[in-house]
């Protein structure tokens, strides 16, 4: 099988250096509240074909102090469109980075991706703060 110039990125994908998420400051953090974001049109790149991938990413999280910046999340998110990524390091890495920005009571991250040799893939992630 033929190498692609995407899987050496695999073993240091937590070293990936992704756009920053920015915050604002939560007026309720005495409030428990969710927000949710719906990402119906995700793509990133398969890491063994170079070809795209597609997928419905749905973050449910319960803010403290701050709150995700929607324009900055969105800068990240097409940032991985040129990234050759396994869809289960996607994931976590979108986790930590989110929880590294917005640092969160609780946050739970769903990918959805679209059939590939006819098999979807779920992946979700999950974080409470301690």
């Amino acid at each position: 099988m033929r190498k692609s110039g995407y899987e050496g990125l695999q073993k240091d994908v937590r070293k990936l250096e992704t756009p920053e998420i920015e915050v604002w400051q939560n007026q309720y953090p005495d409030k428990d509240y969710i927000i949710n974001l719906d990402i119906p049109e995700f793509t990133c790149i398969c890491p063994k074909t170079g070809l795209p991938d597609f997928a419905v990413i749905v973050i449910e999280y319960s803010p403290r102090k701050f709150c995700v910046e929607l324009k900055s999340f969105k800068m990240y998110t097409i940032f991985f469109r040129n990234v050759g990524i396994f869809h289960e390091h996607l994931i976590n890495k979108m986790l930590e980075d989110f929880v590294r920005a917005v640092r969160p009571r609780w946050i739970k991250i769903r990918g959805t991706f679209n059939p590939r040799g006819g098999i979807t893939t779920t992946v979700t992630a999950e974080y409470r703060a301690k």
